[in-house]
């Protein structure tokens, strides 16, 4: 065993589960492909400022989760703990949203990384899909985001998710509604932690998930009684859309996520199999968020699903994903005349786009059989000096069990023809 581990609340992907998390992003992803979506990367660390303005400084990301460090040069940076913000920061850069072309329409794939307590389901280095939007204010696009996320998950065959979908109003009408809670809230007996969240950000106070602080919550204020009329018109056609779109939702009118950023429409995905950790994914609209970083005034809406937490969410409802074979087939050589034979068509092969294998290491028979089984590899192909003599190589089905001898040229066409 190697003297060093993964650090603490970090995990390596290794074949075979690996291959689960491959399907998982190719399937989140393919629906936004087809949607308009390109792809964008961004690096793994940003200005802490950044984050700091985006995801807000009351939140328990940039206040306790976030990993930092300083350069030799003195400048702060901080491993990204989500991806909208990057997103954002990036398509100003490169000034997509001056393109003409408008909304931006954005996706991701990556790491992200935050310091938490390791549990089930909840990690310092995670993995997500996300999309964003940007600059456009239409709720046909965040009814389009949430219809794609419902569609990637069904892809994969989830089916024991649940959308929860609220609004949390606008600059209009929130502050009139953020001095009501405060009122409310400066009553309660909350710890000096939470007190000084009442005054930065007390819709973060309904996202505290104590049980203590719950129960004093009951009688809190409503968001839905203090939105103006633009906000309840907006949110009741994202509704409407998504109805008739035939994708279940419920309203939370709890549901607050817990990001600063976020504006009007706002959405989560649960997973009930999971435990405490029930989100698999979320987002919503963040209108403000471009002038807070800089920019300029650029409405937009995205989300983020989680791969793990989507893994484990399959896991839980015993969905086995149909993935496909990662060797079709398995080429054992006998002898040096056929290693260097079979190798030659493994490469021929390799470029016609079938899956091919080699037996390395010059094994015998029975062990070269073995790999070839564990391969998982439909066909073997194997051969020797008097099927070299002959021109042919022995074509065995690793199903049936059947095995032909093939002239050694029409090995590739054969098993194209066979294997579809």
């Amino acid at each position: 065993m190697s003297t060093f581990q993964a650090p603490k609340g970090t995990y390596d992907l290794t074949p075979p589960r690996s291959a689960t998390f491959l399907a998982v992003r190719e399937a989140i992803s393919a629906p936004l492909r087809d949607s308009g979506y390109g792809y964008i990367e961004t690096p793994g660390f940003e200005n802490v400022e950044l984050f700091a303005r985006g995801v807000g400084e009351s939140t328990d990301i940039v206040t306790k989760e976030m990993y930092t460090l300083t350069t030799k040069g003195g400048d702060q940076l901080a491993l990204r703990p989500e991806g909208t913000a990057s997103v954002l920061r990036a398509a100003l850069e490169a000034n997509l949203h001056k393109a003409g072309n408008l909304p931006v329409k954005l996706w991701y794939s990556g790491s992200f990384y935050r310091y938490e307590r390791q549990q089930a389901g909840r990690y310092r280095h995670f993995s997500q899909v996300g999309a964003e939007a940007i600059g456009s204010e239409d709720p046909a696009l965040d009814a389009e985001l949430i219809i794609l996320a419902d569609q990637a998950y069904r892809s994969l065959g989830l089916r024991q998710f649940r959308i929860l979908l609220n609004s949390l109003g606008d600059k209009a009408c929130r502050p009139v509604y953020r001095e009501a809670l405060q009122t409310f809230l400066r009553d309660l007996d909350l710890d000096e932690e939470t007190r000084r969240r009442i005054e930065i950000n007390p819709l973060r106070v309904l996202d505290d998930k104590r049980a203590d602080v719950q129960k004093q919550l009951t009688d809190a204020p409503k968001l839905r009684d203090y939105l103006c009329d633009a906000c309840k018109a907006y949110h009741e056609e994202v509704r409407a859309l998504i109805t008739a779109a035939g994708v279940a939702f419920e309203d939370d009118e709890k549901l607050v996520r817990g990001l600063d950023y976020y504006t009007r429409t706002t959405f989560e995905f649960v997973h009930d199999g999971l435990g405490s950790q029930s989100a698999v994914g979320g987002g919503g609209r963040y209108d403000g968020l471009s002038e807070m970083i800089g920019g300029p005034e650029l409405p937009s809406v995205g989300w983020a699903l989680g791969v793990d937490r989507t893994v484990l969410a399959l896991e839980a409802e015993g969905v086995d994903l149909d993935l496909p074979a990662t060797t079709s087939v398995y080429a054992v050589p006998l002898g040096e005349e056929a290693r260097r034979v079979l190798f030659g068509v493994v490469t021929e092969l390799r470029r016609a786009g079938i899956a091919a294998d080699f037996a390395f290491g010059g094994r015998g028979l029975k062990g070269a059989m073995k790999s070839a089984n564990r391969s998982g590899a439909r066909y073997t192909l194997v051969a020797g000096e008097r099927d070299l003599a002959e021109g042919v190589v022995q074509l065995k089905d690793m199903e049936s069990g059947e095995q032909s001898a093939v002239p050694l040229a029409e090995v590739p066409a054969e098993l194209a023809k066979r294997l579809g």
